[in-house]
């Protein structure tokens, strides 16, 4: 079995592991007392938080430990937006923030906070002059993601910082998908990681607060961890989170550069292997093991358990999952196709071999799933019948209506409209994409009684 969604999480490195049994014998006790075995416990606690903070960049009583990644964020995103509220209630996100930052700051804005989405680009990035210009004179807090998690693009997070420092706003990093390859660069404020994103187990995350940031720690609290991340240190987890956090920056570089080639390979090849093909995410600056693509008239879950019985375990963005109702955020906001969404996220150590062998049978996977769907064939000729053709796809979900669509649009002349009938909200985003893949024109969109007409002119 090749699992390729190390995104999501990866295998437990060696080392960690080595680490993890080592200390369970050794840091089991309560390192707030003073007896011997509190002492060892303290010193195993110390020496992880020194060596967090080296590969970090920031001093070790400026980082805590807590329970998750997520759990640094909604700390981190209270703590400051407390901590600041004389300047005011305002809140920055990107659009495409990990789903942790957007609920922290829906949370924020029920409560009575504003919020600020930046929007991205096709490639999934923010620019620094776009957060420029979200800035107020009440903002008391920027987030953004140091790479993206669900398409691999690596943000300005220098740049940004820069913006904020200069106007007085602290830049809260969601480091969780970065920091196992290097330090974020930049005069950030807060940061957050995740250990079970880097090869280290999960259940423990990352919290820095640089000194000078004004914050308050929210709930109740007690003496552990700086009065920031309450309850009982896991330090045989802990150290085992740091240990593998240094051990995977020791391979960073020459690992870096032999998945680049992989993924690479995959972002050159499946567009010549897989007919309507859409590769997305930044080609150049993204991370190393990330590579996602989406393929037209594909069931997503369905592709995926195609893909599960060839030995390949992937992710999915698609909203024809049964986990998701609505396409992804990112996928969303990026403004790419999103049905049959694959994303593929090499572990350290992937072999060339196992890429390739997915190449072999992504192909006849993808093939099934339109067979089964019925999706059109690149050969399919249709006669012209009429200037304009409805297709009733209500109560039918991704990918039938763009299935239907492509059906039919050789059946109006050149100059004439399709009018795709949908309730499925993939509609609103995969419809356009398919229009700027195929060539043809996308009108826009109608209300209609149930859900929405979405109109395509055919051009060629």
């Amino acid at each position: 079995m090749a699992y390729f969604d190390s995104a999501s999480s990866a295998p437990l490195h060696p080392v960690a592991r080595q680490a993890l049994l080592a200390s369970l014998d050794e840091g089991w006790a309560d390192p707030a007392r003073l007896y011997r075995e509190g002492r060892r416990a303290r010193l195993l606690l110390d020496a992880a938080r020194e060596a967090a903070a080296e590969a970090v960049g920031c001093r070790a009583d400026e980082l805590v430990f807590t329970s998750s990644g997520t759990r640094a964020v909604h700390s981190g995103i209270a703590g400051v937006l407390a901590g600041r509220r004389r300047t005011g209630g305002h809140l920055i996100v990107s659009a495409v923030e990990h789903s942790s930052v957007l609920h922290a700051a829906e949370v924020h804005e029920a409560g009575g906070g504003a919020v600020t989405q930046v929007a991205v680009d096709r490639a999934g990035a923010v620019t620094a002059s776009a957060y420029a210009e979200a800035l107020r004179p009440d903002t008391a807090l920027a987030c953004l993601q140091s790479a993206n998690h669900e398409v691999g693009t690596e943000q300005p997070v220098a740049e940004v910082a820069a913006v904020c420092r200069e106007a007085g706003v602290p830049l809260l990093v969601d480091a969780a998908q970065s920091l196992g390859w290097g330090r974020v660069h930049g005069d950030w404020s807060v940061l957050t990681g995740s250990a079970h994103k880097w090869g280290g187990p999960s259940g423990v995350g990352l919290f820095v607060v640089r000194k000078g940031v004004r914050f308050a720690a929210q709930g109740p609290t007690d003496e552990r961890e700086s009065g920031r991340a309450a309850g009982f240190e896991n330090i045989p987890a802990i150290v085992a989170a740091a240990a593998s956090l240094r051990a995977v920056r020791a391979e960073a570089d020459e690992e870096a550069v032999r998945l680049r080639e992989l993924t690479e390979r995959i972002r050159a090849r499946v567009p010549s292997l897989v007919p309507d093909v859409e590769v997305v995410g930044d080609p150049e600056r993204r991370l190393p093991g990330v590579v996602t693509f989406s393929c037209l008239y594909v069931d997503g879950e369905t592709l995926l358990h195609e893909l599960d019985r060839e030995g390949f375990s992937v992710s999915s963005g698609s909203s024809c999952t049964s986990s998701t109702l609505t396409p992804s955020h990112v996928l969303r906001a990026m403004g790419v196709l999103s049905e049959g969404n694959v994303r593929v996220s090499l572990p350290t150590g992937a072999a060339a071999e196992d890429v390739e062998r997915f190449l072999s049978v992504l192909p006849g996977a993808v093939a099934a799933v339109r067979e089964k769907l019925g999706a059109p064939t690149t050969t399919t000729v249709a006669a012209v019948r009429e200037d304009t053709l409805v297709v009733d796809a209500l109560g039918r979900r991704c990918p039938i209506p763009v299935i239907e669509l492509a059906k039919v649009i050789g059946d109006v002349p050149v100059g004439g409209t399709v009018r795709v009938l949908s309730d499925d909200e993939a509609a609103r985003l995969d419809i356009p994409a398919w229009c700027e893949m195929r060539g043809q024109e996308y009108v826009g969109e109608e209300p209609v009684e149930r859900g929405s007409a979405y109109v395509v002119r055919r051009v060629s």
